[in-house]
């Protein structure tokens, strides 16, 4: 197999390179990872050798460089596992279609509740702005466990790259002590349980970095 480099940030705060990292766990692909922490004076700089945007997540395959996390997730599941997403034509566009809609929303709740996996902020960050991003967050899980979740754990029974998008969502949702129903927070526990979700959960708690201004990381996530 050709060469897959994955150039993410901090485990910690990166709530972009968590995705795809995820995914390619999830794929069982043999993958060579690159950490660039972003709280660094050269951070920019090191990012910049691989990425057009100056922003993590990165692909590298070969000679090939792909960008922006939704994009490397589906270029895994083209090149190397189809699996992650769902064979049902209907059910394969809605998936697509929460995916894109997390990549591109909810951005009160980026704002007021920053990823940081190790800290415990109960209840801090909820305005009335992020509450309706995590009512139509839970609205969406809902629907796509009801109608396409059948016998599985995930949004559409098994994993897909839907999952890999939400899952610094349910991380945030931890640190910041959200309450869910019960189908919602079934399929939460179900994402962290992952032994891959765990992985990085552990490592990120090791990380020894410490970013003051949570908001400040997000110039070089995405």
């Amino acid at each position: 197999m050709a060469q897959l480099i994955l150039v993410i940030g901090n485990k910690n705060y990166s709530s972009w390179s968590l995705r795809p990292w995820l995914a390619m766990k999830q794929a069982g692909l043999d993958f060579t990872e690159v950490r660039i922490p972003l709280d660094l004076p050269d951070s920019l700089q090191e990012i910049q050798r691989y990425s057009p945007t100056g922003k993590v997540p990165i692909l590298v395959h070969d000679d090939l460089t792909v960008w922006e996390s939704i994009a490397i997730c589906e270029y895994i599941v083209d090149c190397f596992a189809p699996e992650l997403l769902p064979r049902d034509r209907a059910a394969r566009a809605i998936a697509r279609s929460i995916s894109a809609e997390m990549h591109a929303g909810f951005h009160n709740l980026r704002q007021g509740m920053p990823m940081d996996c190790r800290s415990r902020y109960p209840n801090e960050g909820i305005t009335l702005e992020v509450q309706a991003d995590i009512e139509r967050i839970k609205k969406l899980w809902q629907e796509c466990r009801n109608q396409f979740g059948g016998k599985g754990k995930f949004l559409f029974g098994d994993f897909t790259i839907a999952d890999a998008m939400f899952a610094p969502v349910i991380s945030r949702f931890a640190t910041y002590g959200v309450q869910l129903d019960p189908v919602c927070q079934n399929y939460a526990e179900a994402i962290w349980s992952l032994p891959a979700m765990q992985e990085w959960i552990d490592t990120a708690s090791q990380e020894t970095e410490t970013i003051a201004d949570l908001h400040s990381i997000q110039l070089l996530d995405g």
